[in-house]
């Protein structure tokens, strides 16, 4: 009688370990997001998300966290400050070139051949009015970020060889704008709005990425941590990007002047600003990820070949 007391103590025992196990198992997955976002353009569908409801009718929490710089950004991402980030294809390759940590998963942005994301652009008052007159000129630009590559593609597109371009850093995207529209630097690579502002302000367009629409976007970016223990988590939020994303396109001007608080619009082109036509449910095609990733070998930037799935994760858009 003892042994069967025993031998059912040891059953109740290990009932409840199992139980313990299987709710651990079945924890609720967090639902707070934290985003790292520049203030362009690209930002508007996450604050039509929060202003509209769109995150909490998905349940979950979403913190915008607003940074000046491509690298500030990096570095909250590296530290594990931030959970996603609006960034670019540089950025998620740099950040993989030891291990895989980050990865896309939504085209956040793309130019047309009507509307430019990124313009190369010459101060007011300065007499370069073409690529050719930039050869050997310094372009304000940010390090090691899509603009980067956006400027030495835009310049190698017209036949600018590599050696005849130059470029200085200027990493904060307001202070690059400030120094262009003084003539502290004579030439700069913007992102709109901005680059429709400082054109109002006198600066000329030298070329933009209308002209080679597929080397140009930017993406919507999870750390690898955040997709394996949020997945459900980061899905909702791509849903209700998008969602935001075709309540802009269909009602553009319903959110011009949270375009103009949120995106930093200049006033100079507050009312004339052309409202952007957001993407939709898109990934990077692997075209765009090999140019990228091979540009990036070839300037020392990565020591090896990325793969597209090293980059790129399309499992989280919407069925």
């Amino acid at each position: 009688m003892n042994n069967f007391r025993k031998f059912v103590a040891v059953l109740l025992s290990l009932s409840v370990f199992a139980s313990a196990v299987g709710g651990c198992s079945k924890r609720k997955e967090e639902t707070h997001l934290k985003i790292g976002i520049l203030p362009i353009v690209d930002v508007l569908p996450i604050y039509v998300a929060q202003q509209n409801g769109y995150f909490e009718q998905a349940g979950i929490q979403v913190e915008p966290i607003l940074v000046k710089s491509a690298q500030e950004r990096d570095t909250l991402m590296q530290t594990g400050q931030i959970d996603g980030e609006l960034s670019d294809l540089i950025s998620v390759g740099l950040f993989d070139r030891k291990s895989v940590g980050l990865k896309a998963v939504l085209v956040a942005m793309k130019p047309t051949r009507s509307s430019p994301v990124f313009r190369i652009l010459s101060a007011p008052g300065s007499s370069i009015g073409s690529p050719a007159d930039l050869k050997g000129i310094p372009i304000a630009i940010s390090k090691n970020t899509i603009i980067e590559y956006v400027t030495y593609r835009l310049l190698e597109s017209v036949g600018l060889s590599d050696s005849e371009i130059a470029t200085t850093e200027i990493s904060a995207i307001p202070v690059r704008y400030e120094l262009l529209m003084k003539g502290k630097v004579k030439a700069a690579t913007l992102p709109e709005p901005l680059a429709s502002g400082a054109v109002a302000g006198g600066a000329r367009v030298v070329i933009d990425d209308s002209s080679a629409p597929s080397v140009s976007l930017s993406v919507l970016a999870f750390s690898t941590k955040a997709l394996s223990e949020k997945p459900e988590t980061v899905k909702k939020f791509i849903s209700a990007w998008l969602k935001a994303e075709e309540e802009i396109n269909r009602h553009p001007e319903k959110y011009r002047n949270l375009l103009i608080e949120k995106g930093r619009v200049p006033k100079s082109v507050q009312n004339s600003y052309e409202m952007p036509r957001f993407p939709g449910a898109l990934v990077p095609t692997e075209t765009q990820v090999k140019d990228v990733i091979s540009w990036m070998v070839k300037r020392g930037l990565l020591q090896q070949e990325l793969g597209y799935g090293d980059v790129v994760d399309g499992g989280f858009l919407p069925k």
